[in-house]
């Protein structure tokens, strides 16, 4: 009798190539792979496995929380870069004069950035300016920033859970505790 190998726990789950047919971006996932293959240079891993990611896992970071994060002394001169978008924030009234990077820059921001006297690259002008990655921030949306967040957790109702209950409506009748106490209709 032969011996049952179970090859199903031996397979590695995760992305060696971007799911995305934009050739665009296929380019950039070349280039990047060749810049770590030659380099071993840790900034260009990092740059090539986040090209590899989904939408969910590269989520866009507003300009409030760019300026925020390169409003640190240590990244004075400094370039973002962002393996995403680049949103406006309305909020933010002061824009400083920035060094990005990143896949896509909304037209707004493009706008408000450039205004400032800011400067902004493709990831394929920053292969060039700084192949290892030199004087560069890498950063990063909030990948919990998503709706879909809010129901993970605890099951709603429970002791010290705030996660969200899937509710088809937030009328009287739905999941409002009627009958448990006072402020609710009545209590039994």
């Amino acid at each position: 009798m032969g011996i049952d190998i179970d090859r199903s726990k031996l397979r590695k789950v995760r992305r060696t190539n971007p799911k995305s047919d934009d050739i665009y971006l296929r380019l950039l996932v070349q280039l990047y792979r060749f810049l770590f293959r030659r380099t071993r240079c840790k900034f260009n891993e990092i740059v090539m496995k986040r090209l590899y990611m989904s939408r969910a896992n590269c989520a866009p970071l507003s300009l409030s929380r760019l300026i925020r994060y390169m409003k640190h002394p240590t990244r004075a001169d400094k370039t973002a870069v962002v393996i995403g978008t680049i949103t406006d924030d309305i909020r933010t009234y002061k824009v400083p004069k920035l060094k990005v990077c990143a896949l896509h820059v909304t037209e707004r921001a493009r706008g408000r950035i450039l205004k400032a006297g800011g400067e902004i690259m493709t990831l394929d002008q920053l292969a060039l300016k700084a192949p290892r990655g030199q004087n560069t921030v890498l950063m990063q949306g909030r990948r919990h920033a998503r709706k879909i967040y809010r129901h993970f957790g605890k099951a709603p109702g429970t002791p010290h859970a705030n996660t969200k209950p899937y509710v088809r409506s937030k009328g009287r009748k739905f999941e409002r505790a009627r009958g448990k106490r006072k402020s609710r209709a009545f209590k039994n």
